[in-house]
């Protein structure tokens, strides 16, 4: 349908203010072009109205965000709960592996505290693994993971980094047991370090410890002595360390003190322990001594000359040579030397 000329446009109306009003805008746009381009008046005039714009995008944006923020909420939770789950074993797994290189790394120190004390006193001993333990109140055992094929023979002394921990009772073939001197059954020859104070050192019947028992009023033990093997009775060396007096109490009968000890050995915590190949001296009186002569070499020989015989006869014979009996004695076996 064609416009009439009433509905024309009045900027391009065909009579002359319609003209004059087009030029009027078209030169407004040239000098706005000129003034932005030299001086840039129209970007600043937009950076200044993009703050006033900009929350209204926002606004408007916030429908589409929030649906995209609850679709992703949605959507990962699966995910999100199975990396949770990955993470948390893989936490587990590391600090079960950390516990366990740190059981390693104390195992170690052990080995080379055992290793240490060998080395220091210079013992031939065999080192060997604890597989079971029986702490009871009527007995204290450890069993040894070596036996009678390793060499193992009843009574030899076992000790750890720290003290004695007990002796062989039992050898099987593959296994021993061991008695720690906390058994109600064990006794060990001690002596004070302090005073010299020897004694005898017996497992507690509750094997919670050790007691010192029978000890003289005049005796000089105190608590925080340290006692050591004597040596007494052939089975423990002597010098290791078996504990430490904790208390000293007078006695049931008020005549002698009781001291209660602590161990020096690890005897409940100890994995592995040193077997001692080195026994004191058995006690008892000493071996008659072979009887000692001028060596062979230097022996005189049987049949010699009858001139040697009568000046060592009359060198021994001292004043009683004189008599002729004694001066013809020695002559006697060269005279019968002589005769067929």
């Amino acid at each position: 349908m064609a416009r009439t000329r009433d509905e024309s446009s009045p900027l391009f109306a065909g009579n002359a203010a319609g003209t004059l009003r087009l030029i009027v805008y078209l030169a407004l746009a040239m000098v706005l072009m000129v003034l932005d381009h030299r001086n840039g008046w129209l970007w600043r005039m937009r950076y200044a109205a993009s703050a006033v714009v900009e929350p209204v995008y926002r606004l408007a944006n916030l429908p589409s965000a929030g649906m995209r923020t609850l679709s992703v909420a949605f959507a990962d939770r699966k995910l999100l709960t199975e990396q949770n789950q990955r993470l948390r074993e893989d936490l587990l797994l590391a600090n079960a592996r950390l516990n366990r290189m740190a059981a390693v790394a104390e195992q170690n120190q052990h080995l080379k505290e055992l290793l240490d004390t060998q080395r220091s006193l210079d013992l031939n001993v065999q080192l060997a693994r604890v597989v079971g333990v029986d702490l009871g109140a009527w007995q204290q055992r450890l069993v040894l993971n070596l036996g009678a094929r390793d060499g193992v023979k009843p009574g030899q002394p076992v000790i750890d980094a720290h003290g004695v921990m007990g002796q062989v009772v039992e050898v099987l073939p593959t296994t021993s047991v061991v008695m720690l001197v906390t058994d109600p059954a064990h006794a060990i020859p001690v002596v004070v370090e302090r005073s010299g104070l020897r004694a005898v050192a017996f497992g507690a019947r509750d094997g919670s410890g050790m007691v010192l028992p029978n000890i003289p009023l005049a005796a000089d033990v105190r608590p925080g002595d340290k006692l050591l093997t004597s040596g007494l009775g052939g089975r423990f060396p002597p010098g290791f360390p078996v504990g430490k007096v904790l208390t000293v109490a007078l006695g049931a009968s008020g005549m002698f003190r009781t001291a209660q000890l602590q161990p020096a050995a690890d005897l409940d915590r100890s994995e592995d322990v040193l077997l001692l190949h080195d026994q004191a001296e058995p006690a008892g009186p000493p071996a008659p001594a072979v009887p000692a002569g001028p060596p062979a070499t230097l022996a005189p020989v049987p049949g010699a000359a009858s001139g040697g015989a009568p000046a060592a006869a009359a060198s021994t014979a001292g004043p009683r040579s004189a008599s002729p009996r004694a001066a013809a004695t020695p002559a006697t076996p060269a005279a019968a030397g002589s005769t067929p």
